[in-house]
This record gives C-alpha cells, sequence and structure tokens, in this order.
C-alpha cells in the first residue's frame, strides 16, 4: 500500500504502503556488520574522529547492536557529534542522526552490530492514520464494498485454499494465531538463521497477511460480524516466504527465488497454494517477454496459481514490474472517498494507472486507510506509531493492501468453485467489476471488484489468455530498474545476483520451468542456511569479517519491486554461505 506521504520513500523493494500518515517511499539502507572484538573500546576509534568537529552533512541510519552493549553505541554517536533518534526494540537498536564521514568509526565500534543508511525504499502502503477508520476496516471493505460477506454466506470463505505471501515473513499475532492458519517456507532474507528467520520484523507482511486471511472471530460466522477482525478469506491459510529483513530491503533475484519455491511446493507437503500476493514491484522498464522477474510471475501463473501483482504507488502512467506482465492481476486503488458507497470512489491518487496502448490495472481494489493486524515491536510499528489503532491494528494506505484485498477475493471464488483454472478466476473477477463513471479505463480497468456478482456469474468456460509468453532471457540488471543492493560502499550491479554469483538467465529460466532450481534448502546449488561471507573475494576487495546485515538496498520498490507504496530497504543476509565463491 502507498499513501502520499510513503511515496517519498522508494528504494530497493518497493511495498506500496503509507504508514502513520507519512510518506514510505525513497528510503535507502547501507548496513555493514562489522565484526568488533570485545576488546576494542569505543573511545579510541571514536575520540580519534571525535576530537576534529566535523563539518560533513548528517545522514539518518539505524545502527543494531551486540547483545550486552550497553550504552556504549549510544555514547559513541553522541561523541561522533551525532544524536540519538528513535529506539528499535524489533532490531535491538535505534535510529540516529550521524555526520556522514564518521560512520565508518561508528560501525567499529565495540557493541554495534550494523549501521543501516536510510536511502530510497517505496513500500505499497501509502498511508497510515492515527484514528479508526469504519470506511477502512476489513468489515466494511468485505461487506459493503467488495461484496465478499455474499460469498462467505454461501459457505465460501477460503478454507482449503492456500495463499502465498512473498513479503517480510508474517507474526502469529491474534487474528492469525489459529492453529495451523500460517504455514513457514523458506526464509530467504538476511534474518535466515537469527531467531527472527520467518518472523515479520519490518511489519509488512503482517499486515497484508492479515487482509487476506486475519481471522479473530469465536464463532464461524462472519457476514455482518463488526466486533470481530474478519479478512476477506478468513478459513484461507497463508504460506510465508520471507524476502525482507526488518528494514524490508530484499534484491530482484531473492524474489525470483521465493517464486520459485512456490512453483515447485504448491502441492507439497499437504500445501495448496492456488493464489499468490506480491505486494512489491521494480520500475523496471525492461519488456515483460524479456524480463527475469515478470517470467518467475507468468510462470507461476502457467503452473495454475492465481498471481496477483501491485501496479505501484507513483502516481504515473506507467505500472511497475512485474504487473507489467498481462497474464498476472495488476491490480490499483481505489478510494473511497470517505464513504461506504462506491458510487463517489475514485482512484487514489498515488496509484499507478496505463495508458491505452500500453499496459494498465486489470482491476481495483480499497487501498486506502485500510485497517489490518498490527505487529508490535516491528520497524512500521515503532517507527510510524500514528498508524496504530488500539493494540491489535494498524492502518495504511497502498497498492500493497490493493492487492492483497483482491488475493483474498480471488481465495474465495477458488473456495467456491475449486476446479477454476487461474485464466477464470481472472475473467470472473474483471467481468464482474464495477466501473467508476468519469474515470479512463487505462486507470481503473474493468473497476472495482464486486464479489456479490462474481458469486452468480457463470463460470467462463473459454477464458483462455493467449498473450505474448515471457522468455526470461532478458536482464537482472534491468529488471531492477533504478534498484541496486550496495555492500560495505559497492552496488550489486550487472549480471549477478545477489550473492554476488553470475546470472545467467538462460539457466534459471530452465531451471525455473523444469522444477529443479530448489533441492532442499538450496536454489541453483546455492545454500540458504549457515552461510557467512567469510573468504569470498569481490573484484580482489577482500569480504572477510562481514556479515549480510549490512547491505544496502537503493532501488528496489515493493510495489515495483515495490511493495506498492512500502519500502523494502534495509534486508541483511546474515547467515548466508559465499564461502568458496567468486564475484568476479
Amino acid at each position: 500500500m502507498c499513501s502520499n506521504q510513503e511515496q517519498a520513500q522508494q528504494g530497493p523493494l518497493s511495498f506500496g504502503v503509507t504508514w502513520g500518515g507519512l510518506p514510505m517511499h525513497a528510503r535507502r539502507f547501507a548496513t555493514v556488520a562489522v565484526a568488533a572484538a570485545i576488546g576494542v573500546g569505543v573511545i579510541g576509534p571514536v575520540a580519534a574522529d571525535a576530537a576534529t568537529p566535523s563539518s560533513a552533512a548528517k545522514v539518518q541510519v539505524v545502527v543494531q547492536e551486540n547483545s550486552g552493549a550497553g550504552n556504549f553505541p549510544e555514547q559513541a554517536v553522541t561523541a561522533l557529534g551525532g544524536k540519538v533518534l528513535r529506539h528499535l526494540g524489533a532490531v535491538n537498536g535505534f535510529t540516529a542522526s550521524v555526520p556522514s564521514d564518521r560512520l565508518d568509526a561508528l560501525r567499529a565500534t565495540a557493541g554495534v552490530a550494523s549501521v543501516t543508511e536510510d536511502a530510497k525504499l517505496t513500500l505499497s502502503s501509502a498511508d497510515v492514520a492515527g484514528q479508526a477508520s469504519q470506511v477502512g476496516s476489513l468489515s466494511t471493505i468485505a461487506n459493503q464494498v467488495t461484496g465478499a460477506s455474499a460469498l462467505w454466506s454461501s459457505g465460501a470463505t477460503g478454507k482449503g485454499v492456500d495463499v502465498a505471501l512473498v513479503d517480510s515473513g508474517v507474526v502469529a499475532v491474534p487474528g492469525l494465531a489459529g492453529s495451523g492458519k500460517i504455514v513457514y517456507g523458506p526464509d530467504l532474507s538476511s534474518e535466515t538463521g537469527t531467531p527472527t528467520a520467518n518472523l515479520d520484523t519490518y511489519g509488512h507482511g503482517t499486515h497484508m497477511a492479515g487482509i487476506i486471511a486475519g481471522n479473530d472471530a469465536t464463532t464461524g460466522s462472519y457476514a455482518g460480524n463488526s466486533s470481530d477482525f474478519v479478512g476477506m478469506a478468513p478459513d484461507s491459510r497463508i504460506v510465508s516466504i520471507k524476502i525482507a529483513d526488518a528494514k524490508g530491503q530484499t534484491d530482484v533475484s531473492q524474489a525470483i527465488a521465493a517464486i520459485d519455491w512456490v512453483i515447485e511446493n504448491k502441492n507439497k507437503n499437504g500445501m495448496n497454494i492456488r493464489v499468490m500476493n506480491m505486494s512489491f514491484d521494480t520500475d523496471s522498464t525492461q519488456s515483460y517477454v524479456l524480463d527475469p522477474l515478470a517470467f518467475a510471475a507468468e510462470q507461476a501463473w502457467h503452473a495454475g496459481i492465481v498471481v496477483v501483482v501491485a501496479v505501484g504507488n507513483d502516481g504515473i502512467s506507467h505500472i511497475n514490474n512485474p504487473a507489467t506482465d498481462p497474464y498476472v492481476i495488476a491490480v490499483g486503488s481505489d478510494s473511497a472517498n470517505g464513504t461506504a458507497d462506491v458510487s463517489d470512489d475514485a482512484v487514489s491518487s498515488f496509484s499507478n494507472k496505463g495508458t491505452a496502448f500500453k499496459r494498465h490495472p486489470d482491476v481495483l481494489a480499497p487501498g486506502d486507510h485500510v485497517v489490518s493486524l498490527r505487529d508490535p515491536g516491528s520497524y512500521l510499528d515503532t517507527t510510524y506509531p500514528a498508524g496504530r489503532i488500539g493494540d491489535t491494528l494498524f492502518r495504511g494506505s497502498g497498492t500493497s493492501q490493493a492487492a492483497a484485498v483482491v488475493s483474498g477475493a480471488a481465495a474465495l471464488l477458488i473456495s467456491q468453485r475449486p476446479t477454476l483454472t487461474a485464466d477464470q478466476v481472472k475473467a470472473l473477477l474483471m467481468g464482474t467489476a464495477s466501473k467508476i463513471k468519469g474515470v479512463p479505463g487505462e486507470s481503473q480497468g474493468n473497476g472495482l471488484i464486486n464479489l456479490a456478482a462474481a458469486k452468480v456469474a457463470a463460470t467462463p468456460t473459454n477464458a483462455v489468455q493467449k498473450f505474448k509468453v515471457s522468455t526470461g532471457l532478458g536482464s537482472l540488471e534491468a529488471s531492477r530498474g533504478s534498484v541496486h543492493v550496495t555492500v560495505n560502499g559497492r552496488q550489486v550491479t550487472g549480471e549477478v545476483d545477489v550473492h554476488g554469483r553470475a546470472w545467467n538467465s538462460a539457466a534459471v529460466a530452465s531451471g525455473i520451468q523444469h522444477r529443479t532450481n530448489w533441492q532442499g534448502l538450496s536454489w541453483s546449488g546455492l545454500s540458504w542456511s549457515g552461510l557467512s561471507w567469510s573468504g569470498l573475494s569481490w573484484s580482489g576487495l577482500s569480504w572477510s569479517g562481514l556479515s549480510w546485515s549490512g547491505l544496502s538496498w537503493s532501488g528496489l520498490s515493493w510495489s515495483g519491486l515495490s511493495w506498492s507504496g512500502l519500502s523494502w530497504s534495509g534486508l541483511s543476509w546474515s547467515g548466508l554461505s559465499w564461502s568458496g565463491l567468486s564475484w568476479a
């Protein structure tokens, strides 16, 4: 979800969401973990640098502390001419303003695990307000706006349908705490192998999961229930694949690996993955026919999975990648204009549009001021307290939220008619959507989803999409658009994945098609657990002693890879093994 406020922060992967009424776009984080020996005190490095006042501009950073660091890191910030801003319990650290030429000294301070610099970042969630809004509540969205309750009343509640959520992880907060409500896939973020593996330290994934499948009701009767939190498909199950860390950072190559895992495992171990939610995007302009990320999303579609993607929160006449692929469902955000009456609705100002001659949104769904589940202590919860509603809820806006609404809607239709194909689900949603008066088709597609109409519509037996298929043989670098990860001041650019391995588009595409990339916990031969940077060199630069927590993800957006209005800058990769690999 993305609000106008959030749109101000953009970066690596962006999620279209606005939090606490503040823009969440254009934020970049650079984190480099420093192996500081316990015997190296603060006084040495800090005193040397602090002796002369710095004239350099100050930058905002996130400082993560080692266990038992005490107040050394905070004291170091002050000694270096900086200022501690806010403590972040979720990441065991704090935000601070520090002179840009003192960052290395801060990183060398005893007790400091990493220093992450703010950079561009965009979440697909654009806004979070401080007051509960009946218009943005899931009760109103399900019962009055989208017609989801019509399907609930007929017995279609999402039961038996698994929704893959490629995001920042999920925490089993109230509303998602039911037995078997969440299934965890691999953690492909920097937090793999840590105590927070699979868990949502950022706060975005839990919010999306609540919209899709949240269920705090004590009875099985959902229609008209305004006292309990009930998501769009309350009896569906979330399969969480975590690709973003506590700062929301990730790379296109990690998103591709996650999609690939979903394809290979959709029916394994008792799972029935029929829908995949992708509330992220990049601003790449590469044709979907070539783009590796669009190819992966399209392959999931051809595998029978309804792929729902946010169009992005830039407010421009160009939707972001991978929503550019015509097979998937590209979702824009509908603005309720403060009422539950859909007759006065409009396209949200932050929602990307299309043109008469280019790809545009397929449908709209509520994305303004959507109230979903809160992830206490997460980065978003701590940084944007104005978004909190009571103890359990949080409000945000963006195409991220709109995509999550449509993912839940797709799960309901599949629950009603289990034999529906992905193309038929898309045809039902588009064919029964309600047009918004006075809004051109390139801005709204077929209009606002209408599940009450879809419930009684005949199954479109001839619904078969015949667009040109993607090859995935294009450039990984072009797929990133303007979003890039930086490790210790060096950007990861070109045809290499986030681990520095040479990227072979043809080999990866073939592996996705033939289901051969994933073998256990290894993707294309790369293991995701227990690895470290030790012994890895990149163009002659030694990375010995550095950990993945400390990557900078400038340029990727999560609703593009942008989380439709929310920015995921701040991904770390601690726990990945690079031993013996070369960055060349």
